[in-house]
């Protein structure tokens, strides 16, 4: 293999080179081919994914929305159950499962096709270990709800719920494999039907397990088990079916030199983590202050939309991961870079028209959400706050994703361990209660650790030499990939 659709020449002489590389853009005119070439590779990767993610986000959106018919009680234990327990396990399983992402892509830009498949299999060997490991929080919700200060009957019903579940948590193992699989090869329209089937499915099964069997929260728990495992199962059937350039079948590689893809995983987890649990945490620092109905309840809907726009940045963040990783992974290193460029930039229009819109809307958007006037002055109140962190969310994880792409997660992950949590969370708590500023003051603390982290990343991406990671590239697999997986062949199957 020597390129990928995307990856082919495309824009003509102007701008790449005989080795399919750029060239260096000196004039206004290569700027502009650069710039539309990057442009539509990015966002062939990033629109299906960022599509999917929506889908996923739906299905656990209308899972809320059926069990609240049944009763509050009933949707605060499936809300607090998917946003306790689930997204902690959810987010570590995804770090895991991004390593991944390092691997995959750049042996596929590399031409060694081959790897993709053992890669895939080590991956889901050691995400089901994972799940494994991780397993008691979902047996033990209950009373790790309750030490979180959870009212009992909502923790007991959440608890159960949680039980309920666990074959869903299980299917991560399966399906986030899969999906870095079908990402690295720009496999991604597959991702994007796969997840709108699954949503139309999750409504479906829903509405005849709760109203036509009335089976509760039992039916609808019953509903995310087959759709995740649908979707998990519909992938990996997609991989062995339609994909003989990196599946080889099943093959014992897989069990070698595990330990170095278990560190990469790892750091991708811990990188992921440390992100997702930094704006969780000002939830609970909220939770604590004074009049904490109306400050979490104003909180929670400014953090409802943002999540709305952090779903199109996971796709945008998946994309650039394969755009870097491919090109690193074929040799082109300012080809990676250019990439790089285009992308923040673009990510930034999206984040300023957000914040825009958001400033513009700032005494209308909580209106969809809450009929409280107050609870309505009070979001109005943290518009630019949002705003602010709209702009920062829209940098930060396409770096996140050029990171994994690179095979940087450790070194992001230490930078995230100081901005977030040395600096970050100890001046929101200082802000907050100390200098009374209560939700204000809490939200300024984790946007000036945000804005740290994003200008420090910058940093790197300019201080980076991209020739060197080119160099590096091959190193990189032969340490994370383990040591004999180079000589993998299609004949080693079991």
């Amino acid at each position: 293999m020597e390129t990928t659709p995307l990856l082919e020449n495309g824009g003509g002489s102007i701008v790449t080179g005989e080795d399919g590389d750029y060239l260096p853009a000196r004039s206004l005119k290569a700027l502009k081919s650069v710039f539309k070439i990057e442009t539509v590779r990015l966002w062939k990767i990033a629109a299906p994914i960022a599509f999917k993610i929506l889908c996923q986000y739906g299905i656990n959106s209308v899972t809320s929305i059926f069990v609240g018919q049944i009763g509050v009680l009933e949707l605060s234990a499936v809300s607090i159950a998917n946003s306790v327990i689930g997204t902690f396990a959810f987010g570590f399983m995804l770090g895991m499962g991004s390593a991944l992402e390092t691997l995959c892509g750049q042996a596929y830009g590399a031409g060694q096709g081959h790897l993709l498949g053992v890669y895939m299999q080590r991956s889901i060997i050691i995400l089901f270990v994972s799940c494994i490991i991780l397993s008691p929080l979902y047996i033990f919700a209950t009373p790790i709800l309750i030490l979180l200060g959870q009212e009992h009957d909502i923790a007991r019903l959440a608890g159960r719920f949680c039980l309920l579940v666990i074959p869903q948590f299980f299917s991560l193992c399966l399906n986030f494999p899969t999906q870095k699989f079908l990402q690295a090869q720009s496999r991604v329209s597959s991702i994007a039907w796969i997840g709108f089937v699954a949503f139309l499915l999750q409504i479906l099964l829903l509405w005849l397990f709760i109203y036509g069997f009335g089976w509760g929260i039992t039916g609808a728990a019953i509903a995310f088990n087959l759709t995740s495992w649908g979707i998990s199962l519909a992938q990996f059937l997609y991989v062995v079916r339609w994909c003989k350039e990196g599946w080889h079948g099943f093959s014992w590689s897989a069990f070698h030199d595990i330990w170095a893809f278990v560190r990469l995983s790892l750091a991708s987890a811990v990188m992921l983590c440390l992100e997702i649990w930094y704006m969780m945490s000002i939830i609970i620092l909220t939770g604590h202050l004074d009049n904490a109905v109306i400050a979490v309840g104003s909180l929670s809907i400014c953090m409802n939309l943002n999540g709305w726009e952090g779903m199109l940045f996971i796709g945008i963040n998946a994309a650039i991961s394969v755009r870097v990783s491919n090109e690193l992974g074929l040799g082109h290193a300012r080809a990676a870079k250019y990439s790089v460029y285009v992308t923040v930039f673009q990510s930034l229009l999206i984040g300023l028209l957000c914040m825009v819109i958001v400033l513009i809307a700032k005494d209308h958007f909580s209106f969809i959400f809450t009929s409280s006037k107050e609870l309505q002055v009070a979001a109005s109140k943290l518009a630019p706050f949002l705003g602010i962190t709209m702009v920062l969310n829209s940098v930060q994880p396409v770096i996140s994703g050029v990171a994994v792409g690179g095979g940087w997660q450790a070194l992001v992950a230490y930078i995230n361990i100081g901005t977030y949590y040395i600096f970050g969370i100890p001046l929101g708590f200082l802000l907050g209660y100390k200098a009374d500023l209560g939700v204000k003051g809490l939200w300024s603390g984790m946007i000036a650790g945000t804005a740290l982290q994003t200008f420090l990343l910058l940093g790197v991406l300019y201080k980076t030499n991209w020739t060197k990671e080119v160099e590096q590239t091959t190193e990189r697999m032969r340490r994370w990939g383990g040591q004999e997986v180079n000589s993998v062949k299609a004949g080693d199957s079991v």
